[in-house]
């Protein structure tokens, strides 16, 4: 039996047995089904596959309650609208076992996360992926609660200039580019609309591809309303240049949203690596610390070059 590595101080006890005394508990009907834990780099979930066609997702975090809850709420009525697949909730269980929190089951979507096998045809799935946050975008989002990115990417200052210090410091970053990429981002207007739907953690463990194909997008636990510029978090996270501006058109965003999902991928680029890399943070995710490298260093390739 064997329980996904820690990566924070309050994260919760979780293995296969704890996995299968829940399932037995609250779904019997299932109890038996083998129990194996799947390989993530994801911060928030554990995932285990239950049997072969099922996965049970468990918050690893104290306060992680409200992800599980919102999957399972909101996923049924987003499903219809987006134009790839997403993760079907098949039951909400409740803390037992002595475990303290609501969990999960949804149906398992084959596939390979575009870390671990990139697309084969990034156009393709650039314009797939644009096309998916427009559509997520247009769903009615009266009722929908507000996503952990969904607000100003300024509260999180203080974060990323210790980022831009830390890893100036050690020579991993242009602290002058970043700082004036950052400072700029700060001056731009906000988003005055009505708040929409969006994913907010579009990374390349995120999203599945089979056959080299994007099919799928998974991990809602960010879901919400709010600001779409962080569902363009993927342009620098996910895609190259020119694969980017595909993404950009089928996105369908005016510019200066646009400018502040940059901001928002330097953002992420910056406190991930400083989180948990190896040089300035904990070194417990050396996937997520290279995703987020490679984002910043797309954007500020991008913004020093004009």
């Amino acid at each position: 039996m064997s329980a996904p590595a820690k990566m924070h101080a309050d994260e919760l006890d979780i293995d296969e047995t704890l996995v299968a005394r829940l399932v037995a508990e609250q779904f019997p009907r299932w109890a038996g089904l083998p129990v194996v834990r799947v390989e993530s780099a994801g911060t928030d979930n554990a995932m285990y596959r239950l049997g072969a066609d099922m996965v049970v997702r468990l918050p690893r975090l104290p306060g992680g309650a409200h992800q599980v809850r919102r999957e399972q709420q909101w996923l049924p009525r987003l499903a219809p609208r987006l134009p790839l697949e997403v993760p079907l909730p098949l039951g909400l269980g409740e803390p037992g076992a002595g475990y303290g929190l609501p969990w999960g089951v949804y149906r398992w979507l084959d596939g390979d996360n575009a870390h671990d096998m990139p697309f084969t045809r990034p156009l393709d799935a650039a314009a797939e992926l644009g096309r998916f946050t427009a559509a997520l975008r247009a769903v009615d989002a009266t009722g929908g609660p507000a996503s952990f990115r969904g607000d100003p990417v300024a509260r999180h200052d203080g974060p990323v200039r210790a980022a831009i210090r830390d890893l100036g410091a050690v020579g991993m970053l242009d602290a002058r580019l970043a700082t004036a990429l950052w400072e700029e981002t700060l001056r731009l207007p906000q988003w005055a609309a009505a708040p929409v739907w969006l994913h907010a953690d579009l990374l390349p463990g995120n999203l599945l591809t089979r056959a080299g194909r994007l099919t799928a997008v998974i991990d809602f636990g960010g879901l919400g309303v709010g600001d779409p510029a962080a569902d363009t978090i993927a342009a620098w996270a996910v895609f190259d240049a020119g694969a980017r501006e595909v993404f950009r058109a089928a996105a369908g965003l005016d510019d200066t949203t646009w400018a502040r999902g940059r901001g928002w991928a330097l953002c992420f680029g910056l406190t991930a690596e400083h989180y948990y890399g190896e040089r300035c943070g904990n070194g417990t995710n050396p996937v997520l610390a290279e995703v987020a490298r490679r984002t910043v260093g797309e954007v500020l390739a991008e913004y020093g070059g004009g």
